[in-house]
């Protein structure tokens, strides 16, 4: 969010704009907490892990008093239009903006969950993805020693995008989504089949959404009788320095999200398809669900 933020700033002020930046999202627009920012403000972020402005949910926000006082605050600062950099929470604020006030709004998809729509990745995916890829790595490790199965449980309440992809790249022997439903005892069965073809550890991977890490260890104990583990990686995920990816990514889309903006354009969001930034309507985004990938779903089962 930090490399989005410092290219919305520096592209607004290439083409002549002032940039002021609102602490605690909707929350500090509501309490006026703006201040202006230059280049030298978001100099040396790029490397930073989550957002200098901060962030907090706002509940006033979700009231239309409390919107009517965010766009009257917007309007006292100056403001003839918003950057908003989130997810599906940040973009259903910023619609509301733009269709009950007529604010000019633009948004840029931030979510380590890449479940937002007219995108083909969202700011923190990659990042969360490889922090997950380089737990599973070091936890492969244990599991080959001492000849263990690992049950690793990586965020996704509602979708198993990070799940998918960290299993793939981590080699595992099972993925478990909430969008597929799962079978214990084909997953146990097939354990038992690679431990008689000498296969000694494996490692499944658990989106949150679809079970717990350690009800599962136990599942798979019980029907198999082998030594099992569970690790939750928890919020170690969302946090670190972005990738290389993340952020090119930012820096690509926050820069769009802005010209997009003082060119006249409203109620879009920037997102990428392929290698092209591309823009959508947040009507648009917020109405259309991101589907998993049944290709690498295949691949999971082929190269366990």
């Amino acid at each position: 969010m930090n490399a989005a933020l410092r290219a919305v700033v520096r592209a607004s002020i290439k083409r002549g704009a002032e940039v002021i930046g609102f602490d605690h999202g909707y929350e500090g627009i509501i309490n006026n907490e703006g201040r202006p920012l230059t280049s030298t403000s978001v100099g040396g972020i790029i490397d930073r892990g989550g957002t200098i402005l901060r962030t907090a949910r706002s509940k006033r926000f979700m009231t239309l008093e409390g919107r009517q006082l965010a766009v009257e605050n917007l309007h006292a600062n100056g403001c003839e239009g918003l950057v908003v950099i989130g997810g599906d929470g940040s973009l259903t604020g910023a619609l509301k903006l733009h269709e009950e006030f007529d604010f000019p709004v633009t948004g840029v998809p931030g979510s380590i969950d890449n479940d937002i729509a007219g995108t083909d990745f969202s700011i923190g995916f990659d990042t969360a993805v490889n922090t997950a890829v380089e737990a599973i790595d070091r936890v492969r490790d244990t599991a080959y020693s001492h000849e263990r199965v690992f049950v690793i449980e990586v965020m996704g309440r509602r979708n198993g995008f990070i799940a998918l992809e960290a299993g793939i790249a981590g080699g595992a022997e099972a993925v478990i989504i909430p969008e597929e439903e799962h079978n214990m005892k084909l997953i146990c069965e097939s354990l038992r089949e690679a431990f008689q073809k000498g296969k000694r550890s494996s490692i499944i991977i658990v989106a949150e959404g679809a079970g717990k890490a350690q009800e599962i260890s136990d599942d798979i104990h019980a029907q198999t009788g082998f030594e099992t583990r569970a690790v939750v990686l928890g919020h170690m995920q969302r946090g670190g320095s972005p990738t290389q990816a993340d952020r090119v990514l930012a820096l690509r889309l926050g820069a769009m999200a802005a010209n997009r903006l003082l060119s006249g354009y409203r109620g879009e969001m920037a997102g990428v398809e392929g290698t092209k930034v591309v823009n959508h309507a947040i009507s648009y985004v917020l109405s259309t669900e991101r589907e998993i990938d049944r290709e690498r779903l295949w691949l999971v089962s082929a190269m366990s």
